[in-house]
Parts: structure tokens; C-alpha cells; sequence
């Protein structure tokens, strides 16, 4: 059981997320293992089968998954595992509300550029419950007509062509509404490191916390690891728990938790 001394416990999420009860949870952040891309201790391998409609069942009505995950490429050929647990995903009941791409800018040495493309992009599905029942958009997208006042808004008429609405005019805003590729490098400063392999990076779990959830509202990482979700769940007071299957990655998500902010989890 999740305690206030303590938001994160040892042990295979899918046995763990059995403890919780039904709709739960308001929000999942989670990066699950990827193939075999990286070494978690003898614990990359997970069961998706048997994960994701857990998930269905302890998340609210409304509520979202997000699901950041790649491929493994073997001689030439993706695995396409992302694809498989997205479509498995939708079969278990969620909707797929976007596919997100998250560009990290640069080429990580993960593939063959003799044969193909660098590859600097992870895939973030979003998955809702039910139509999503928070969604607060990131406005840091400038606008060039920042200031400028025009039209908005159009009327179809009968042959099909449209034309602008009369009397809406608008001042543009400096800012838009961000769009669904995020450009974010990953979390690469010596400074900033907290010895995970795979080490989830901490603005794109904020932006994703801030976009799906509430402040008060309980978010779900069940494949822990260093403990970056909950932290970011102190910093914007949400209440975060997480579940990690390696107990040696239990002294990060300590250091995470428990060097920030002393906002703890309620009991689940």
C-alpha cells in the first residue's frame, strides 16, 4: 500500500496496480521499456498484455495514459512494438486521442546510419478513457501576426466556397497553442543525471503533467525508474505514485522524492 511516508514501492507494476482500487488514478506518465534497447538489471522485459488493461481499470473516466515508447531496430528491421501496444491499447477499451512525437534533436547512436536515417524521435501516444476530461494546452508557440487584428472565422456557402465572417475580428496573441511535435533534447548534463539508463527527462514529463492533469489530481507511473515523474508531480503539486520492478533504482527515486518539495501521495 501507498503511504504518506512514502509514493513509490518495489515490485512488478502489474501485481502492484492489482492493490489500487478501481478508477483511481486521473493520469498515467509512464516510458515502458523499449525491446531490448537498454538493461534494467534483468527487468526489461514486461508484460503489455497484461499491463494495459490494468491501466483501463484503475483510470478514471476521462482520464489519459500517456505512453512514451520506441522501437529496437535488429538487422534492419524495427520491431514495431509501439505499434502492437498501441493498437492493443485501443483494443482494450482507450481511445487514441493523438500520436505525439517527441524530437529530441540530435542522434543518440542507437541504429545504422549506413543503412537508414538517424533516428532522434520517440513516440508518445495519448490514450484516453472516454472523451479526455482535462486538457490544459501549452500556449509558447509564437505567433508572427502577434498584435495584428484579423479576421476569424468562416461561412461555407452553398457552392462550397467560404467566405470570412463579418464583424469577428481579432487581436492575435503573441503566443499559440503549441502543436503535437515537441522538440526537447534529452537529459544529457553530467549535473542532471541521476545514473538511470534511460533516464526520462524531466520538461517533458512537466509539459505532459501540466497538459492532462489538475493540481490535486493522482498520476500513475508505473514503470518508475529514477523517480522523474514523481518529482515533477511535487513541483506542480499533483500526487504522484510510482511502481519500479528493479529495487536497485529504489535509492533514485528516493533522491528524487525526497530532495524536492515535501509535497507526499495520499493513500490510494
Amino acid at each position: 500500500m501507498i503511504t504518506t511516508e512514502q509514493n513509490w514501492k518495489i515490485g512488478d507494476c502489474i501485481d502492484l496496480m492489482r492493490e489500487l482500487p478501481d478508477k483511481s488514478i486521473d493520469m498515467v506518465l509512464t516510458s515502458p521499456p523499449y525491446d531490448t534497447l537498454r538493461e534494467y538489471g534483468n527487468n526489461s522485459n514486461f508484460r503489455y498484455e497484461e499491463t494495459i488493461p490494468e491501466l483501463y481499470r484503475v483510470v478514471k473516466d476521462g482520464g489519459v495514459v500517456v505512453w512514451i515508447v520506441g522501437d529496437e531496430t535488429v538487422d534492419g528491421d524495427e520491431s514495431g512494438s509501439s505499434f502492437r501496444q498501441a493498437l492493443f491499447f485501443k483494443d482494450t477499451g482507450f481511445k487514441l486521442n493523438d500520436t505525439m512525437i517527441w524530437n529530441k534533436g540530435g542522434f543518440t547512436a542507437t541504429g545504422a546510419l549506413p543503412h537508414r536515417y538517424g533516428q532522434v524521435f520517440e513516440y508518445m501516444f495519448i490514450f484516453t478513457k472516454g472523451k479526455a476530461k482535462t486538457f490544459n494546452p501549452i500556449k509558447d508557440r509564437p505567433n508572427k501576426g502577434c498584435g495584428k487584428r484579423r479576421q476569424m472565422g468562416t461561412i461555407r456557402e452553398k457552392d462550397g466556397t467560404t467566405v470570412p465572417m463579418r464583424g469577428r475580428l481579432k487581436i492575435s496573441p503573441p503566443f499559440g497553442q503549441r502543436f503535437n511535435v515537441w522538440n526537447v533534447f534529452p537529459e544529457m548534463s553530467s549535473k542532471n543525471r541521476t545514473g538511470h539508463p534511460a533516464q526520462f527527462s524531466e520538461q517533458i514529463a512537466r509539459d505532459h503533467i501540466l497538459s492532462w492533469s489538475n493540481e490535486g489530481d493522482m498520476v500513475l507511473d508505473p514503470f518508475v525508474g529514477g523517480g522523474t515523474t514523481l518529482k515533477v508531480c511535487r513541483l506542480t503539486n499533483r500526487n504522484g505514485i510510482g511502481f519500479e520492478i528493479n529495487p536497485d533504482y529504489e535509492s533514485l527515486i528516493k533522491n528524487s522524492c525526497l530532495s524536492h518539495m515535501p509535497h507526499l501521495s495520499k493513500y490510494i
